[in-house]
């Protein structure tokens, strides 16, 4: 089974396309969508959301999934407009999916972190460490972005499996 991990945001979005069974699963392509340039003035939402329309679309069309998982929305009472922001993100890439034909599985971040660690509190460098462990990196991946993309991935493989 082919399943492309999202790790939605509307500055970086990771993706990891991971393949296999849980047993041993392989990474077929990994890495981050960046939406904001490292210099000059930041575009509007609205145009880092076209960007990543276009990204995703390059991206199911290259790697080709059965199915994809992205992170539910969550809020955090202290940043309340993040997850606002996320959704935006979300709504783009879940209509991507949905255009593409691709089945669509939403994962609350709790259980990606269980999944991946066996806790569902673990912290960023957990799970960067987990999902080095399981692919046999040699390090954990960066930025956290792509460990979270495919820790989703092999989430959703677990639940697919």
């Amino acid at each position: 089974m082919r399943v492309l991990g999202i790790d939605p945001g509307t500055r970086l979005t990771g993706f990891g396309c991971v393949e296999g069974d849980v047993a041993r699963p392989t990474i077929v392509d990994a890495g981050v969508f960046r939406l904001v340039p490292k210099s000059g003035k930041a575009p509007s939402v609205a145009s880092r959301l076209a960007e990543l329309e276009r990204d995703m679309c390059e991206l199911l069309e290259r790697v080709n999934p059965e199915a994809a998982a992205v992170e539910a929305l969550f809020s955090h009472y202290k940043h309340p407009a993040t997850s606002v922001v996320m959704a935006h993100a979300r709504g783009v890439i879940l209509l991507c999916l949905k255009r593409a034909g691709i089945e669509a599985i939403e994962l609350p971040p709790a259980s990606v972190k269980r999944a991946m660690t066996g806790s569902g509190s673990a912290s960023k460098a957990q799970v960067q460490s987990a999902v080095a462990s399981v692919f046999g990196l040699p390090a954990p991946p960066e930025p956290a972005d792509v460990a979270d993309a495919l820790a989703i991935g092999f989430a959703a493989m677990i639940r697919v499996g």
